[in-house]
C-alpha cells in the first residue's frame, strides 16, 4: 500500500530540498558564450596559485574554461637533431626553412632530413637570448624567393637587433644578395628581450616586434617614441617606414612605429581571415600576455602589468589599468612563456579552425586558444606529455602543424 505524503509535510520537504540545492555557479574567470558559440568547457586549465592577488580587468581575461579535442589528432616527433631552433616557416615545396639560435639556417623536409647550413648567413651574437630569431618566408616566394629574418648582433655599445633579406638560391644552399634592411636604434648591454618574429601584411609590409631589453635602464624604451625598443614596427621590404603609418606624438618619435609599450614579444600572428595582428609577450614574475595589436595604441608596459618582479616586488606603482593603455586580451599567472604562434587554418580538426596556437617554453606545452570576437573563450593544453620548450609553430602545404623545440625536435601534429 502506497504512503501518502500530508501537504504540510510535501511543503517542509520542498523547503528543505530547496535550501540544500546549491544554485548553478559560472566558473571563475569563465566567458559567458556567446549563443553561436558551441564549446563544452571544463574546469580552468591553471590549478596552480597565482602569483600576485590582481584582480583581471574584465571576465575571461585569464584562467577560462578548458577545451579538449573531440577529433582524433596524433603527433609525431619527425627529428631531434635541430641545435636550438628558433624559427620555422614554409617554402612553397612543402619543406621547411629553420634558423638555429647559433646562427645557422636550414633546411627541413617532411621526413625529417635536415640540409647542410645554408651560406651567406651573417655573424649573430647567441649569447643569452640573442642570436638567429625570427623567421618570414615570402609569400611570394615561389616566383621571388625571398626571405627575412631577425638576428642579434654586435654593435658600438653592446648588441642590437638586426633585419636581413636575402634570396634563397636555386639549389637551396646558399642566401644571395643579403642586405641589413633594419636596425634597432640604440645598442645595450643586455642579452635579453631582443624579439623578434616577422610577419607580413596584405600592403607587404614587414611587422617585426622589439622587447625592451630587460635592464632596468631600458625598461622605460617601451614608453619612449624615439627609441625601437619595446615596440612593434612596420617598414617596407626595403627598411623604410611604411605608408599610412599611425603618427606618434612626442619628440623625436620614429616614423616606423606602430605599436609601443611591450616586454619581451616573441610571437606575431595574422588572422587568416580577417588580418587582424595577435602578439604574444613575455610578462615579468606573472602577467604574460596575448594582445590584439591596433595601430597607434599603447600596451603599457612597464606602467601597468599583471605580474610583479622576478623577487616577488612591486613594479612600478603596482597598477594593472591606466586610461590610454589597453588591457590583455589574455593573461597568465603563473606564466607559461608564450614564444612563436600561428592560427590554425586547416580543416582536418574543424573544432581547431581559426584558433590560435602558442608555443609555451615555460609551461611544456602548446596552448590552444578558442578566440571570438577578441576574446579568449577556451583554453587547452597540448603535448603537455612531451615535457618540451616550444619555441615556434608554423602550418605545412599538408593542413598539418609543426612545431619547433628548444631540445631540437620538430614535430607533426595532424587528424589521425
Amino acid at each position: 500500500m502506497k504512503k501518502r505524503i500530508t501537504p504540510i509535510l510535501f511543503v517542509f520537504t520542498t523547503f528543505i530540498m530547496a535550501a540544500c540545492t546549491k544554485p548553478t555557479e559560472q566558473k571563475p574567470n569563465q566567458t559567458p558564450l556567446p549563443e553561436e558559440i558551441n564549446l563544452e568547457l571544463g574546469d580552468p586549465v591553471e590549478t596552480l596559485a597565482p602569483n600576485t592577488s590582481y584582480k583581471p580587468a574584465f571576465v575571461g581575461q585569464t584562467r577560462v574554461g578548458s577545451l579538449q579535442t573531440k577529433t582524433k589528432y596524433q603527433f609525431k616527433i619527425l627529428t631531434t637533431q635541430l641545435a636550438s631552433p628558433w624559427g620555422i616557416a614554409l617554402l612553397s615545396n612543402g619543406k621547411f626553412l629553420v634558423n638555429e639560435k647559433a646562427g645557422n639556417m636550414r633546411i627541413v623536409s617532411g621526413d625529417g632530413a635536415i640540409s647542410s647550413a645554408i651560406t651567406g648567413i651573417p655573424t649573430v651574437n647567441s649569447s643569452g637570448q640573442g642570436g638567429l630569431l625570427g623567421l618570414l618566408v615570402d609569400p611570394n616566394f615561389g616566383s621571388n624567393r625571398m626571405v627575412y629574418w631577425a638576428y642579434s648582433e654586435n654593435a658600438t655599445g653592446g648588441t642590437t637587433t638586426a633585419i636581413a633579406k636575402g634570396r634563397l638560391s636555386d639549389n637551396e644552399t646558399s642566401m644571395e644578395n643579403v642586405q641589413v634592411i633594419y636596425r634597432a636604434n640604440s645598442a645595450h648591454n643586455s642579452g635579453l628581450h631582443y624579439g623578434a618574429r616577422i610577419i607580413m601584411d596584405a600592403n607587404r609590409n614587414l611587422l617585426i616586434c622589439f622587447g625592451e631589453r630587460s635592464n632596468m635602464s631600458t625598461r622605460p624604451l617601451a614608453q619612449s617614441v624615439s627609441s625601437s625598443w619595446g615596440k612593434i614596427i612596420r617598414i617596407d621590404t626595403d627598411g623604410k617606414a611604411a605608408l599610412g603609418n599611425p603618427v606618434f606624438s612626442g619628440t623625436g618619435a620614429l616614423p616606423e612605429l606602430f605599436s609601443m609599450g611591450h616586454r619581451n614579444p616573441q610571437g606575431l600572428a595574422m588572422h587568416p581571415e580577417n588580418g587582424e595582428i595577435w602578439l604574444s609577450e613575455f610578462g615579468p614574475k606573472g602577467g604574460d600576455e596575448i594582445n590584439w595589436i591596433e595601430p597607434g595604441k599603447n600596451y603599457g608596459w612597464p606602467t601597468i602589468t599583471y605580474g610583479v618582479e622576478y623577487s616577488g616586488l612591486p613594479i612600478g606603482a603596482a597598477i594593472q589599468q591606466k586610461e590610454g593603455m589597453e588591457q590583455p586580451v589574455y593573461y597568465w599567472d603563473p606564466v607559461i612563456s608564450p614564444s612563436g604562434m600561428a592560427f590554425y587554418k586547416g580543416n582536418k580538426v574543424p573544432e581547431w579552425k581559426n584558433n590560435l596556437f602558442v608555443c609555451a617554453l615555460s609551461g611544456t606545452h602548446i596552448a590552444r586558444l578558442h578566440i571570438h570576437k577578441r576574446k579568449v573563450m577556451g583554453e587547452e593544453r597540448l603535448l603537455k606529455s612531451e615535457n618540451q620548450r616550444f619555441r615556434d609553430i608554423t602550418q605545412g602545404i599538408d593542413g598539418a602543424l609543426y612545431a619547433i623545440t628548444d631540445s631540437g625536435r620538430l614535430y607533426k601534429i595532424d587528424a589521425e
